[in-house]
């Protein structure tokens, strides 16, 4: 039987960095992947096709130039699901051979098939070649998450779809339903009323993105009702029935939605069945996430688990940190990494990113705080950009002024945010920014607006 130092599997963002952590190490590495394809979820139907998509509908939608040369204005014309997935493919094959080369760079063995435990150090690994043992010394899980299904939605890959099956839909429908009202619901629902399609989204929370600040949340809402979303907040699917021309979605409260097609995007499940953890002594909650403590460790000393298969954030930036955390800690390596500090970045259109505390969050802390906010459209380059939505909101301690949370909707919003990242784990104050000189003309000259619009509040007070 084969012996290696460290077995992971999965080979997504927290799969890869928890192999590379290893090899990095000086350890024998073995990376199984069930897809012929390496990336997992995040390069081959998650992340990067979301983004890419995002990128190819603003491009082709023209929508970023839409305030200058009219609503009208649009690169092309009839927009087609071609159009979208040439350019997706274009980036996942990038993707692949990129994460190739660096596994092999490093030395990684890459097993294909299908792994489940045999007992806390053995994993058999099933392939079309048949099944095959190895054992390890440590074994990181990181198999993701898969769409989570309801039995009142009959998912059918052409008008019924979850969110791995975007690229599959035949063509651009006219009108969609999206059920979820999280990110992956939203992100979608920004990316097709873009494209001109009538969108109804239906949530049964209050509101959409509960852990965003709740001003960059509305902002967002009224950016969505401006491009003609139809919200339905508080309302829960009780069934979906294809009617043979469309979809029609049935509510709780008597309501019926008819669209061309329906998006089920309610949460996602851990990828566990297969893993047969019983073995292993372990076991997966009602959702398949797995425990771990604050080392990413299971109950299993020997066994880590890492990335969107232990549940929030189920962010890919994040799942790369678990992963290089996990097996340093498992290898007694020094590691250093504090979550409080982690960004969100949230692809809708305006994008939204955020770090720190939200206000919620300060009130019901009982710390004292001032805000600042700066508008993109008081910015010579957002109105270069054309960008006259997006603002950034900086909130501060209002004795000592330090900066405790930084929260921006807009185009650039996941690459701006990381001047205030810096200064945030920095311990930094909020007057940094006005002491400091910014490029102009450049959004990041919304830091200084910022910073002086909350430090005029306080003169006021």
């Amino acid at each position: 039987m084969p012996q290696y130092d460290l077995v992971v599997i999965g080979s997504g963002p927290a799969g890869q960095r928890a192999a590379i952590q290893g090899a990095k190490s000086g350890k024998r590495v073995a990376l199984i992947e069930r897809r012929e394809v390496i990336g997992g979820v995040c390069i081959n139907t998650g992340t990067i096709p979301s983004k890419t998509m995002r990128e190819a509908v603003l491009h082709l939608s023209g929508y970023n130039y839409q305030n200058i040369y009219g609503v009208s204005y649009r690169v092309k014309e009839k927009i087609t699901m071609a159009d979208l997935a040439f350019r997706v493919q274009h980036v996942i094959k990038t993707e692949i051979d990129v994460t190739q080369a660096q596994l092999s760079r490093n030395g990684i063995e890459v097993l294909t098939g299908i792994a489940s435990f045999k007992d806390p150090t053995t994993v058999q690994v099933t392939s079309t070649r048949g099944a095959s043992d190895i054992s390890a010394q440590k074994i990181v899980i990181a198999t993701g998450t898969k769409p989570a299904s309801s039995p009142k939605v009959p998912i059918n890959a052409t008008t019924i779809i979850n969110s791995d099956q975007i690229l599959d839909m035949p063509s651009i429908p006219r009108t969609l339903i999206v059920v979820g009202g999280g990110v992956i619901g939203v992100e979608y629902t920004c990316m097709f009323s873009t494209l001109g399609v009538r969108v109804t989204l239906i949530e049964k929370r209050p509101r959409l993105l509960e852990f965003a600040d709740q001003e960059i949340v509305e902002a967002l809402s009224y950016h969505l009702r401006d491009h003609r979303v139809t919200m339905r907040l508080n309302e829960e699917v009780s069934s979906v029935e294809d009617t043979g021309n469309g979809v029609t979605a049935f509510l709780e409260s008597n309501k019926k939605v008819p669209g061309d097609a329906l998006l089920y995007a309610v949460g996602r499940q851990g990828a566990v069945d297969e893993l047969n953890l019983g073995a292993a002594g372990l076991a997966a909650d009602a959702r398949g996430r797995i425990a771990v403590d604050e080392h990413y460790c299971t109950a299993q000393p020997n066994i880590y688990a890492v990335g969107d298969v232990i549940g929030f954030p189920s962010l890919a930036s994040v799942s790369m940190e678990q992963g290089r955390i996990a097996v340093s800690h498992a290898f007694g390596k020094p590691v250093s990494s504090n979550p409080n500090y982690f960004p969100f970045g949230i692809y809708t259109i305006p994008e939204i990113s955020f770090i720190g505390k939200t206000e919620e969050q300060l009130t019901d802390e009982d710390v004292p705080y001032e805000v600042g906010v700066a508008y993109y459209r008081e910015i010579a380059r957002g109105q270069i950009r054309g960008d006259t939505t997006g603002r950034l909101k900086l909130i501060f301690h209002r004795e000592t002024l330090e900066l405790l949370g930084v929260h921006i909707i807009g185009e650039g919003a996941s690459e701006l945010l990381h001047i205030g990242q810096a200064v945030l784990i920095l311990k930094g104050k909020v007057d940094y920014f006005v002491d400091t000189v910014f490029n102009y003309p450049t959004l990041a000259e919304c830091y200084k607006a910022a910073a002086f619009n909350g430090l005029n509040k306080l003169s006021r007070t």
